[in-house]
């Protein structure tokens, strides 16, 4: 007798960002990689997500028609383009619909620009986002078996569907199709640390009632909390690492929503991210000068020289040190590129070892940067974002430095680590779910880890990391090859997000 048949779902992915529409960080990566990871499976998955000013609509397919949305103070029109998600398969495509409002979204930003990092209509544009996804899906006479959300821009979606959209006009719930009624909600948290927390005079725009605000829990110090409330509304949460959903738990790392996690604890879960295994590849990347294996590593050095010439690094026997990342305090900046003894100053002034830097973020921190590379020879740095260059940073170092404050997943260390690059990073979040320290006695492990976040702690493993280098390179070796055989493809990460679906529609 042959295996029960594992179902399959039609999945609405509900998020501000995807690539490669749309991007800030992980966020976008995640919902794509997972949306083609599931259709792998089998499950129909479709993507909402908003038009920004950067997306070409003449790249896309314009359905007929506009599309109203129900928001306080009046309806709301829009436009609603199509396309397929790169990489799709064409027996079951991932389908991608946009939002197309230009007052909330013809501008340049997703969530803010510069002048202002945060738009003061941000409530009414994300309100609007959310409900126009249940609008899509009735425009299309299509209906899922499970709303999938993301972070707290999407958060209002389970808000929605528990507190009206699940019921009928008559305010029963409808058991026919072409309705809401059998749907359940999924509401993944990639950080905890972005809430979308506003003045709740703006809640209006919800058009959901005052009674909601309190029901779903909205109120946060006599502000609303979108994420908040879809906390306490969802039918089933998650995070993206294991680790990290146990940190989240605590005052420590919870943003003040430990008290209402540890009030879901029975339906919120880690699901470790996973990596999109046809882009990072050793032996599949454009972006490199030669492919290599674990069979044959010659690609890795020809990368480390190509690093060398990008960055203008004279050639030397030492190790090659490589850093990719946002310059915020959640990466760990302050401790590394601040003043103190230990800092990347000491670092490179004291160890033989070059540095290579590539990212951009906070003002002091890029001023920092650009000073320490006038005055070190051995480190070098690109303020900004290059996306061929990452990949050669990642391939071309020996070693790759992730001082994070908290990690909710990570992605590098787990790009580091398929290259062969070991990481050197702070036990936390999925950090720690996905390196095994160093052990110098047996050679067991694939990284180097530390506990403190401070410049003696960073300083210290750096030095840990240099010293196996000059003296234990058969370990190092080893390392290498053991990170290389990892799996850390989407499909493992797909599955358990099927049995999450699951769960939500046995639990709804």
């Amino acid at each position: 007798m042959g295996g029960k048949t594992a179902p399959k779902y039609r999945v609405l992915m509900c998020s501000s960002e995807a690539v490669p529409y749309a991007k800030t960080g992980g966020l976008a990566d995640a919902v794509s990689a997972l949306s083609l990871a599931l259709a792998k499976l089998g499950h129909e998955v479709r993507i909402v997500m908003p038009r920004y000013y950067g997306i070409n609509r003449d790249k896309l397919v314009k359905l007929e028609g506009a599309l109203g949305v129900p928001l306080g103070g009046g309806e709301e029109w829009c436009a609603v383009y199509t396309t397929d998600l790169p990489e799709s398969g064409k027996k079951n495509p991932v389908r991608v619909y946009f939002i197309d409002h230009e007052n909330f979204f013809g501008r340049d930003g997703i969530y803010g620009v510069p002048s202002e990092p945060d738009f003061l209509d941000n409530p009414r544009r994300f309100a609007f986002f959310c409900r126009s996804c249940f609008q899509v899906c009735r425009k299309l006479d299509w209906y899922p078996d499970v709303i999938h959300a993301h972070d707290w821009p999407a958060a209002l979606v389970p808000v929605m569907l528990r507190y009206g959209e699940r019921r009928g006009a008559s305010g029963e719930f409808p058991e026919t199709a072409g309705s809401f009624a059998g749907a359940a909600s999924v509401l993944t948290i990639h950080n905890l640390g972005y809430q979308g927390i506003y003045s709740k005079d703006n809640f209006p725009s919800t058009n959901l009632g005052w009674d909601v605000f309190y029901q779903a829990g909205f109120d946060d110090w006599d502000m609303m909390n979108f994420l908040k409330a879809g906390i306490n509304t969802a039918d089933k949460l998650n995070t993206v690492s294991p680790n990290y959903a146990r940190e989240t738990l605590t005052p420590a790392h919870g943003f003040r929503r430990d008290g209402n996690l540890r009030w879901r604890g029975a339906d919120y879960t880690g699901i470790l991210n996973g990596i999109d295994t046809s882009v990072w590849n050793p032996r599949l990347d454009r972006f490199i000068p030669l492919p290599f294996s674990t069979g044959d590593m010659g690609g890795k050095a020809k990368a480390k020289e190509a690093l060398r010439r990008r960055y203008g690094l004279p050639d030397a026997d030492g190790p090659m040190l490589g850093m990719v990342c946002r310059l915020t305090e959640q990466k760990g900046v302050g401790a590394l590129f601040g003043p103190g003894y230990g800092s990347a100053w000491s670092i490179c002034k004291d160890m033989n070892l070059q540095f290579v830097f590539l990212g951009s973020g906070e003002g002091w921190a890029e001023h920092e940067i650009a000073g320490l590379a006038s005055r070190l020879p051995n480190f070098k740095a690109r303020v900004g974002y290059d996306e061929e260059l990452s990949h050669l940073i990642e391939a071309g170092s020996d070693f790759f430095l992730m001082p994070s404050l908290y990690e909710p997943c990570g992605l590098n260390q787990m790009y580091s680590l398929a290259y062969g690059t070991l990481p050197i990073a702070r036990n936390t979040g999925g950090l720690a779910d996905t390196i095994q320290n160093y052990n110098q006695e047996t050679g067991e492990g694939t990284g180097f880890m530390f506990d403190d976040l401070t410049p003696q702690a960073i300083y210290n493993t750096v030095g840990w990391a240099v010293w196996a280098w000059y003296n234990k390179p058969e370990h190092i070796e080893a390392m290498r090859r053991r990170g290389m055989e990892q799996d850390f493809s989407w499909s493992r990460s797909a599955r358990k997000y099927a049995e999450l679906y699951r769960s939500a529609l046995q639990g709804r």
